[in-house]
């Protein structure tokens, strides 16, 4: 039967994670955004200059999408705008991030191959006009971003102002999953990489369900749409081949460049917003690691979510230092409700992503643009201009973070970790599961707003990585499970960790099959049990439970399981629902630890309870100071660092024992002893005695 050919593997990047410099000429915090200057006319581009100066701005990031300007015609380069446009801000000592501008081919390149378009699932083929659609499976793509990535390292890979590489925009937005033909050759060539054989193959995707044995490789699909649901691992791999494809995308071009330059090279991920990468595995592709936040305007309590965005890239980051390369002065353009910031929001934003161990703080963009769709979208310099107050307040955060300098590589330190793992994500939000309302994103989110509530800082991690040195582990969502994996969390319970996990974790292996032994077997010994069967609760129903020795009531949502108990001890029952009696939260001793297992959703309310008691095992504690007033800390070599940021519209107080002895406000130089007032939407940025 015939076979594909295998696709080459790229060569390793000679960089990768062992980079630990930061960006070459830059000594501060990072300030600036996206500059466009191709958009106006050349004569406002001194005064944009002016204005970054005025601004405190050090870095820009150019030419994101310029790629039609720069190679107006296939093979035919013009960078003689783009010489002058750095040239220009070298002179005025604003460092730059050199965009390649593959995330928006030109038309002519769509006319010259329609056949690289990205198809959907439905078989709708999407034109162009926008930016991101290509297949990213795409020969002639990939040689033409290439091609334009290669003249752009030629002519600037040693330009004095270029600090940093910027590849792409946005890997996997707006788009990702292609279905195209050049998608079809591309996944065979994948699984046979993966799998070696159709035999094998055919046990990964359990294709003796329904039929579906494969007895030759042209006979293997893109899981198009079917006339009902797909087999679920074909779809699982598909996720995982797309991912793939992506990041064959950009090792290519980081290659190029490498050739041509030592500058650090990055691309902007999407951390809490783009579901199509696996952000730890590209983590091990770029030097720097960056990221793009945008608020949910929708969501009142959206700085929690800031915050998530923020942890998450820090731990892709391996605890270094990123760059938040791109967030909001204000309004975004995108959302149903586009709702501005409030005075002293930006700031708040901003001081918290530093907080967090961003050593960036970046927008989009520099300055508003006139015309295309994201003309209403705010920018550093707003369309109101320099008698604005975005403008002031952007202003007024470049001093500020020009006197945050020496918070630059200092690291953040967490005792919690959120276990995230994109595969496991993917797997449980495909079709035919016992609940639509379980979903993965929302049991994260909720436990890391009870952790942030309680003032704990934390890391995310994968089920697989050293957790030994965290003391409380949570594994809100972990559906998929590897058998090591499982083995790893067990170590970490019995070498005297906690270890909480919530319903519907520990389902499948890495083929999405059932493990052997049933629900949650490979977490037997660290739980000390297992589950019979789900017991999913209809939409809107509830389910009553009494916690503790005293019986005191809490509320489930969603779902319910019948556990079977192996050692674990009942700390809560079900009164009622599908199962009254029946266990619904355990603890359960296992060597030197302890293994928690949480049956239902509860609210994050609810979940102070519980986690009052997981935190006695692990030997935390919650801070203590009101719920609005979040803090961080940041460890330098030479110093600690403080950041205490205010969201609530009353004045707050940091306690003396947070700031014990005699600290220096770094934005106003002033010492700092004893309780300390933190005013209402404001924040404050603490050097603390060692």
């Amino acid at each position: 039967m015939p076979q594909p050919s295998p696709a080459p593997r790229a060569a390793p990047h000679p960089v990768g994670p062992a980079f630990s410099g930061w960006l070459p000429g830059v000594d501060g915090i990072c300030y600036g955004g996206d500059y466009n200057p191709e958009q106006w006319p050349e004569e406002v581009w001194a005064e944009d200059v002016r204005l970054m100066r005025e601004a405190g701005v050090n870095l820009v990031s150019v030419g994101i999408f310029s790629w039609a300007l720069l190679e107006p015609q296939e093979g035919c380069f013009d960078f003689a705008w783009l010489d002058r446009v750095i040239d220009l801000l070298h002179a005025n000592g604003i460092r730059v991030d050199l965009g390649t501008p593959t995330a928006a081919p030109p038309a002519w390149f769509f006319h010259a191959t329609p056949h690289a378009r990205v198809v959907t699932r439905d078989g709708v083929t999407l034109g162009p006009g926008s930016r991101g659609m290509v297949a990213p499976s795409s020969p002639e793509y990939r040689a033409a971003a290439v091609r334009i990535t290669t003249e752009l390292a030629k002519r600037y890979g040693t330009h004095p102002a270029v600090a940093l590489w910027h590849v792409h925009n946005e890997y996997g937005a707006p788009v990702s999953d292609d279905y195209s033909e050049n998608a079809q050759h591309a996944f065979r060539r994948w699984l046979l990489e993966r799998y070696g054989s159709l035999d094998a193959l055919n046990a990964a995707w359990g294709t003796a369900f329904w039929g579906q044995v494969y007895g030759d490789w042209d006979h293997v699909q893109v899981p198009a749409a079917t006339p009902t649901t797909a087999n679920p691992a074909q779809r699982l791999d598909f996720a995982r081949f797309t991912d793939a494809m992506l990041l064959e995308c950009f090792t290519a071009e980081r290659d190029a460049i490498r050739t041509h330059s030592d500058v650090p090279v990055t691309t902007n991920f999407m951390a809490a917003a783009c579901p199509s990468t696996d952000l730890f595995r590209w983590a091990r592709e770029v030097d720097v690691v960056s990221n793009d936040h945008y608020l949910t305007a929708a969501d009142p309590r959206n700085h929690v979510g800031l915050a998530l965005a923020a942890d998450l890239t820090r731990s892709v980051a391996g605890g270094k230092p990123w760059m938040l390369l791109e967030h909001s002065t204000s309004a975004v353009n995108w959302q149903p409700r586009n709702v501005a910031k409030r005075p002293g929001e930006m700031a708040r934003n901003a001081l918290t992503h530093l907080g967090r161990g961003a050593d960036a703080i970046m927008f989009f963009q520099w300055r508003a643009s006139r015309s295309g769709a994201e003309k209403f979208h705010s920018a550093m310099l707003p369309h109101a201009g320099t008698g604005s107050r975005v403008w002031r307040e952007v202003v007024q955060l470049g001093a500020d973070l020009g006197r945050l300098s020496e918070l630059r590589g200092s690291r953040v330190r967490a005792d919690v970790a959120i276990l995230w793992d994109q595969e496991s994500f993917w797997a449980q939000d495909l079709e035919w599961r016992p609940s639509e309302d379980a979903v993965p994103r929302e049991r994260v989110e909720a436990f890391y707003d009870r952790l942030w509530r309680d003032g704990l800082t934390v890391d995310f991690a994968q089920p697989g990585q050293d957790l030994s040195g965290y003391r409380l582990v949570v594994a809100p969502a972990s559906y998929l499970l590897r058998a090591d994996d499982a083995a790893n969390l067990t170590a970490y319970v019995a070498g005297g960790g906690t270890l909480l996990v919530s319903y519907f974790s520990g389902i499948v292996d890495e083929h999405d099959a059932v493990h052997a032994g049933g629900f949650l077997a490979p977490l037997r010994d660290a739980l000390g049990l297992t589950v019979e069967e789900f017991l999913p609760l209809r939409q809107g129903d509830e389910v009553g439970l009494a916690y503790g020795a005293e019986g005191r009531e809490l509320t489930g949502t969603v779902w319910a399981d019948d556990v079977a108990l192996d050692g674990a001890q009942v700390v809560a029952s079900y009164v009622d629902g599908p199962k009254p009696g029946g266990a619904a939260i355990t603890r359960h001793e296992h060597g030197a630890g302890t293994g928690w297992y949480v049956s239902t959703r509860l609210d994050v309310e609810s979940l102070a309870l519980l986690m009052g008691d997981v935190y006695a095992d692990a030997r935390l504690a919650p801070s203590g100071l009101d719920e609005d007033l979040e803090v961080v800390r940041r460890h330098g070599e030479a110093a600690d660092y403080l950041v205490a940021v205010n969201h609530s519209a009353t004045d707050l107080k940091l306690p003396g024992q947070v700031a014990a002895g005699q600290a220096t406000d770094l934005l106003t130089g002033e010492p700092v002893t004893g309780e300390t007032p933190v005013p209402a939407g404001g924040a404050r940025v603490l050097r603390l005695p060692r």
